[in-house]
């Protein structure tokens, strides 16, 4: 059995991590506001909306969609909600038990939005 290296973002981030629970919480958390921001422009790129008109779906702002877009925006699950609820999609969360990730990057199980 070969076993792999790990790249240097994996090593990278472990070292961040190094084993701090605040720190891996932080890790996570920004996850998944990356994750929120690539479903966002997906979503809205895959229906060929511009940001001003999903907004206008919404009943938001184009300055809300940009940073949700740009992963700089707190967002609330009730605003993810609007958002695929305009584009005619449906939101999905799931809990899945934490298990030690590779390359030290955030648990494999962690929350996982939507597929596009």
């Amino acid at each position: 059995m070969t076993i792999r290296k790990k790249d240097h973002l994996g090593q990278l981030i472990e070292e961040f991590v190094g084993g701090d629970p605040k720190r891996q919480a932080m890790l996570d958390e920004e996850t998944v506001n990356f994750e929120s921001a690539q479903l966002v422009y997906q979503l809205r790129t895959k229906a060929g909306l511009t940001q001003r008109q999903l907004a206008k779906k919404v009943g938001t702002t184009a300055s809300v969609i940009c940073r949700m877009e740009q992963a700089d925006y707190d967002g609330s699950l009730a605003m993810l909600r609007r958002i695929t609820a305009a584009l005619n999609q449906r939101l999905e969360l799931r809990a899945v038990p934490i298990r030690k990730a590779s390359h030290g990057m955030a648990p494999a199980g962690r929350k996982k939005l939507a597929k596009v």
